[in-house]
């Protein structure tokens, strides 16, 4: 342990990479588990002699106790197992709850454990609501131990605004990375940093607070009839509308992961593993070169290759789809599919979101403005897809942690994401090409294609251009990828495996990606109607991206 505290000490001081951290944990862990039958019987033997003498049993006590779960519907967790290892070679003891904790379940894990710290992290954006959740949990029972918030949809602003708040009786904090964690654990289990360390973390947040409410107040918005009115203008009497090859849905079980490969995205893996190049050598494979990280990010790509080439080889992994494509109109701000076989019956509608912010250029986007009104007269089509290639990554990556392999068990789960986005990216170029063909004649390479310099686009739910994640209900009555493929949907509405990627495709020639902003209460209202949600439901699944505070009536 005591070498592993300079591993922690040097990865705290930007002088080690998190791969060689994750790797001295492995060797660490398999060395303790060697050596705990010894260590437990030389404990057992002092134990006897200390009785024998009269003296009182030693406690033994790391840096405390640190309790990590990923919260209620969500299924990510790369990185809380990352921030697990790094504070576990830091001499904390991890007490890992794993995914889909309820609140219950997270504070009976604190109580029983005598956790000193609660880390909770999430992916997806409803996951933000269940952090709120613990928080008035912890306010309500009493619990008042730091509660740190983690993960890729988080941030200060949210855990200032949101989060804190609600547990004023304690102390909420907002930690960017697992190269944070270990100073702010040490921070708050310091009695000497503690006080002056937590009023320092409340002033920042009350002035984020202040700095909210004050935007939320300076920000121009258009109402939803003015931004209807700079809509997207498209002449459907000229546009060609080219009938797809496929109709309805096909599936694809067990793909060939080999070709997945030439479609990796590598930029995001090295992300996850906090390896960040400088100016100009941001950026697969430029990161290759820089001075600082570029060995390391040779070697940590050299072991993800090899991985991939043993998992293909001992088919550890498996890859499975399904794609579907069905005409469609649009009717105001809402799509309209219809049945495949051409009689015209509606399935349902996709509810589509309008931007109110107001800004320079002149054109307030919805995806709607994409497929032909049905006023038009016009039949187009709109597609969807859902992908995995994280069938068996659970079983692998718990064998792996039995075997306590940290370092290939995010690995294996880092590869797999990239493996689904590949698929993603792949199958969007099928449907191009073949199975819509409204682009028969691409000739992009893998680069360009990342690039999104295709025709067309493929907005996922829940992120920027499709910010509604309840979209994904009426996805899955299309597609049925759960009964076709086996890829679910929690009650957060993440798919299951983790490593999973749907979306909705549009083939446009006019079809942009935007990011649909703030909106305002007068489309949010309407928006409900329109989805059959209470205002209060339709809220708290749009929470980031309102326009105003929900809350301020009973603020007053």
């Amino acid at each position: 342990m005591a070498g592993m505290n300079v591993v922690g000490d040097l990865f705290g001081a930007g002088k080690m990479f998190l791969p060689q951290v994750i790797k001295s944990a492995r060797v660490m862990k398999k060395a303790v588990a060697y050596l705990l039958p010894f260590m437990e019987a030389e404990k057992l033997a002092a134990a006897k002699k200390r009785e024998a003498a009269g003296l009182a049993a030693l406690e033994e006590k790391g840096r405390g106790v640190v309790v990590m779960s990923t919260v209620k519907g969500d299924v990510h967790d790369i990185g809380k197992n990352i921030v697990g290892v790094v504070l576990g070679c830091n001499n904390y003891t991890i007490i890992d709850t794993g995914v889909m904790c309820n609140s219950r379940d997270i504070l009976a894990a604190c109580v029983e454990n005598k956790a000193d710290i609660l880390g909770c992290s999430g992916l997806i954006t409803p996951s933000l609501d269940e952090m709120v959740t613990v928080a008035k949990e912890m306010e309500r029972t009493g619990l008042t131990i730091p509660l740190l918030i983690g993960g890729a949809t988080t941030s200060k602003m949210h855990t200032a605004v949101k989060v804190a708040p609600n547990y004023p009786s304690g102390f909420a904090m907002h930690v960017l990375d697992a190269s944070r964690a270990v100073s702010v654990c040490e921070s708050l289990l310091n009695d000497k940093k503690k006080v002056e360390f937590m009023e320092d973390v409340r002033e920042q947040y009350e002035e984020l607070r202040e700095d909210h409410y004050a935007s939320l107040a300076s920000r121009k918005f258009l109402t939803l009839e003015k931004a209807r009115a700079k809509m997207l203008v498209v002449d459907w009497n000229t546009l060609a509308i080219p009938t797809p090859n496929l109709l309805g849905c096909k599936t694809y079980v067990d793909y060939d992961l080999k070709e997945l490969i030439p479609y990796i995205d590598w930029n995001p893996f090295f992300q996850v593993w906090q390896l960040r190049g400088k100016y100009p050598n941001r950026g697969y494979p430029k990161l290759f070169d820089d001075e600082s990280v570029g060995e390391e990010a040779k070697k940590l790509h050299n072991d993800a290759v090899k991985l991939i080439d043993e998992i293909i080889e001992n088919k550890t992994l498996k890859a499975s789809g399904v794609v579907g494509i069905w005409p469609a109109n649009s009717v105001g701000d809402d799509i309209e599919v219809y049945n495949a076989d051409g009689s015209g019956e509606k399935l349902g509608t996709f509810h589509t979101l309008r931007q109110q912010e107001e800004r320079e250029d002149g054109t307030y986007y919805a995806l709607s403005d994409f497929i032909a009104p049905k006023s038009s007269g016009k039949t187009d089509y709109i597609g969807a897809f859902a992908v995995s290639a994280g069938f068996g990554c659970e079983e692998v990556c718990a064998e792996l942690r039995r075997q306590n392999d940290d370092y290939k068990g995010i690995m294996m789960e880092a590869v797999a994401d990239r493996l689904a986005e590949a698929f993603a990216e792949l199958l969007h170029h099928k449907m191009r090409i073949d199975l819509w063909g409204y682009a028969p004649d691409e000739k992009l390479s893998a680069d360009d294609m990342l690039k999104t310099k295709y025709q067309g686009i493929r907005p996922a739910p829940g992120y920027p251009t499709q910010p509604d994640h309840t979209e994904k209900s009426f996805m899955w009555e299309l597609i049925k990828a759960d009964q076709a493929v086996g890829i679910d949907l929690t009650d957060s509405l993440a798919m299951l495996p983790a490593a999973s990627v749907s979306a909705l495709c549009f083939a446009n020639e006019c079809s942009t990606y935007f990011q649909v902003g703030k909106v305002c209460k007068d489309q949010i209202v309407e928006y409900a109607k329109r989805k059959g949600q209470t205002l209060e439901e339709a809220e708290k699944w749009m929470g980031p991206y309102l326009g105003y505070d929900p809350d301020a009536a009973a603020k007053k």
